[in-house]
């Protein structure tokens, strides 16, 4: 993936050069859950999956690879994916 995958994610922001974060808005309950169900989609499809904190109407979610305690090509993949989801989130 590398320098330019990491440039195709908007809104993420890098956290301690630890992990990516985004904090998604939402309408109502109902767009919101959804929006979390198609994330564990992806999250499935690439085995690698993100922690998810939502409340009414907001999704945030935090990205990194456990196994090296940090940020990895798999990340922006991941953010890469959910972006490609709901792009003008």
């Amino acid at each position: 993936m590398g320098r330019q995958a990491r440039k195709n994610i908007e809104g993420w922001i890098v956290i301690d050069a630890h992990h990516l974060e985004k904090e998604f808005r939402f309408e109502d309950y109902k767009s919101a859950i959804s929006f979390v169900n198609r994330v564990g989609l992806i999250a499935e499809e690439q085995n690698h999956h993100p922690d998810v904190y939502m409340a009414w109407g907001s999704v945030k979610l935090k990205i990194w690879t456990h196994t090296v305690d940090g940020l990895t090509d798999k990340d922006y993949a991941l953010a890469a994916g959910i972006d490609a989801i709901c792009p003008s989130l």
